[in-house]
């Protein structure tokens, strides 16, 4: 079955909202599907950190991120939930990152409606395009989809320009243009998210910010409330984070890593969590043909 088949499948499920931890990279993402997950979020902010080592302020180019979802997609079979900014420009660049993101391997895109360059949806300082810009943003990115279980997924950063309410009428002006979940970011309390959902009609997603301006709430809340999916855009990177200072504060302290082989994992699991075994095997296969018509 095709990831975007098996997406739309998962946002059809009548159980809890689906979790959808970020991976920055192709490691990353292994590790989101060694612990189970049904899909994985390519988190634009993630992908900013660790390729660019910069902030989340729209410096990432088109080409760098399709060339991470590729890299992703050949390495874990779960879907991919691609984070595409603003789609890198007007709706004629919408088209086109639509077309190469869903080459790339992309299972669902998500655009927003911010002025580009963009910022992180819980900094300060953000602006946002007129409704009808990103409604036409929209309609690209549905017509330029090849495949017609692509998502298509439209965010809304208006709450903090305009407030709640605009942040809702724009959702369901996106969910008309024909986009398949909504993402109003950064609601800032319980009541907020509750309007997002009993307000708006559609699938909607929730981003829980560890630190940001959304409320932390619980799968069985976000349930509670509507929400669709649960969304941990950066918790696996950060905790990654939290673990190289642990390794790297003992080779400071002691010269060596003898002692701190406990913080890591081991030599034989990090071989098997890049499939080594399975491209030995490949390799064997081939080279033993090479033998064969070599005599």
């Amino acid at each position: 079955m095709r990831t975007t088949r098996r997406l739309r499948e998962l946002l059809a499920g009548s159980g809890p909202p689906l979790l959808l931890p970020g991976a920055p990279n192709a490691l990353a993402a292994r590790i989101v599907e060694e612990a189970g997950f049904g899909a994985v979020y390519v988190s634009g902010a993630g992908v900013t950190n660790t390729y660019l080592g910069m902030p989340d302020l729209g410096l990432l180019t088109m080409s760098e991120l399709a060339d991470h979802v590729a890299a992703m997609a050949d390495a874990v079979e779960i879907p991919l939930v691609v984070d595409a900014d603003t789609g890198f420009g007007n709706a004629l660049n919408v088209q086109r990152t639509v077309r190469r993101l869903e080459r790339a391997g992309a299972a669902a895109i998500q655009i927003e409606d911010q002025v580009s360059p963009k910022k992180c949806g819980h900094f300060a300082g953000k602006e946002v395009i007129s409704t009808a810009e990103m409604v036409g943003k929209i309609h690209a990115a549905v017509d330029a989809r090849d495949d017609e279980n692509l998502v298509i997924i439209a965010r809304t950063d208006a709450r903090a320009v305009d407030g709640i309410d605009a942040a809702c009428e724009r959702a369901a002006h996106y969910r008309e243009a024909g986009a398949d979940v909504l993402f109003v970011e950064a609601p800032r309390d319980v009541d907020e998210l509750r309007q997002v959902t009993s307000q708006v009609a559609g699938l909607h997603m929730a981003n829980m910010v560890e630190g940001g301006l959304t409320p932390l709430m619980s799968r069985h809340e976000l349930a509670d409330l509507g929400f669709a999916i649960a969304l941990y855009a950066n918790a696996a990177m950060r905790g990654a984070v939290v673990g190289m200072r642990s390794v790297l504060a003992h080779l400071a302290k002691h010269g060596d890593t003898r002692a701190a082989e406990g913080l890591m994992i081991t030599w034989t699991d990090r071989q098997a969590l890049v499939r080594k075994p399975e491209f030995d095997d490949v390799d064997r296969r081939y080279a033993v043909g090479r033998k064969e018509e070599a005599a």
